[in-house]
């Protein structure tokens, strides 16, 4: 079960966690205004990264508001023009880890994974105004929400298979579900993606100007009908840069291994034509990955359409504890948050190395099994 955190504040007043060490700032903040409650991300040097005191101040507050008649509505963004959230802090749960202390890095997995079946669970309108960066963790607290408002500056990103993780936070519920594999292409490219590309697969449900947002904040505040409020702001986003790619990923992306893809992406690369350079460069980057992070998305790709959110999640709970036990996460955020120097050495490295009964075993029963509040508690 989630922290409950300190006694909660008064209606009208905010309410923080600890502060940024450099600004002095609050890491969230929490308020109510008017028929809202408001949730700001406020780490936006750090690209308002998620920690666990910030799970353990949004988790109880999200509760007291579904039971408050006052608050009809929930807004969350982030502070700052660059991102919404960027994801968990995972070069400190990479550091907790490392020092021996895995059980730090498994509570906030454990609580950031309560935080994220809540949300989708809300009794109440969930408005995420996402306008810079949603990767990772941000995708955990906007994904399960009602509404997904993308903006100009939006950039999406699931890149856990690049530092040896797994594409989490109910990404084996909302991956495989997105149409024409493109969740599976998600998963195991790392690809950015912007707005129009995202509104065309169903992860934004909306797309506004960023100039409108804060017209858009302000009249939900003011009580409007949430569906009615968004489409006053709404635009059509138009193609995206990967329109004429979805039929071919489509096609590549949906074969049931990992060697498979790749092997379509091969024979597409060597056939050239308009689809070639493309299909070349996502099997280089695909490449570049952990094998092992690979093979444990492709599983969660194939498990994640038999079960709803709460047994993707637990699912996510099991393998994410057998990763913090293994080597891959910690090279990999050594290799590209660390040291920087881009070149992790996988164990094991290939494709062909990895035992598809490790991978299975990634999901089985832990001892310390993830418990989720059940709706409306």
């Amino acid at each position: 079960m989630a922290a409950a955190g300190p006694p909660q504040a008064q209606a009208g007043h905010k309410r923080t966690t600890r502060r940024n060490k450099d600004a002095m700032e609050p890491e969230v903040i929490l308020e109510e205004k008017g028929a809202a409650g408001v949730i700001t991300l406020n780490r936006p040097k750090a690209l308002n990264a998620l920690t666990l005191p910030m799970v353990r101040e949004i988790m109880p507050r999200l509760r007291r508001w579904a039971a408050d008649p006052a608050v009809t509505r929930v807004i969350i963004k982030g502070a700052g023009e660059k991102a919404f959230c960027a994801g968990g802090d995972v070069r400190w749960l990479c550091e907790s880890g490392r020092s021996g202390r895995v059980g730090d890095a498994l509570a906030f997995w454990r609580e950031e994974y309560i935080l994220n079946h809540y949300i989708g669970s809300f009794p109440k309108p969930y408005v995420s105004l996402i306008d810079g960066i949603c990767m990772g963790g941000g995708f955990g607290l906007s994904a399960h929400g009602a509404h997904r408002v993308a903006g100009d500056r939006y950039l999406f990103a699931m890149p856990e298979v690049g530092i040896g993780l797994l594409p989490d936070v109910g990404g084996t519920h909302v991956l495989p579900r997105l149409p024409g594999a493109f969740g599976t292409y998600l998963a195991l490219t790392g690809a950015r993606i912007r707005a129009a590309d995202a509104f065309a697969a169903g992860l934004a449900t909306d797309v506004v100007p960023s100039a409108a947002f804060p017209a858009l904040e302000a009249a939900l505040i003011d009580g409007g009908e949430v569906e009615r409020t968004i489409s006053d702001h709404r635009i059509e986003p138009g193609p995206g840069p990967l329109a004429e790619r979805r039929a071919f990923i489509s096609a590549a992306f949906s074969r049931p291994t990992v060697a498979a893809i790749l092997a379509a992406l091969d024979a597409a690369a060597i056939q050239g034509g308009a689809d070639g350079e493309f299909a070349a460069l996502t099997a280089a980057e695909i490449r570049t990955k952990s094998p092992t992070s690979l093979s444990i998305a492709m599983e969660q790709i194939r498990r994640g359409p038999s079960l709803d959110l709460a047994g993707c999640l637990k699912a996510e709970y099991r393998a994410v504890t057998r990763v913090a036990a293994g080597h891959d996460f910690y090279e990999g955020v050594r290799a590209v948050l660390i040291d920087r120097d881009n070149a992790p050495r996988w164990h094991p490295a290939s494709l062909a190395e990895v035992d598809p009964e490790v991978i299975a075993a990634h999901f089985a029963p832990i001892d310390d099994e993830l418990e989720l509040l059940a709706p409306g508690a």
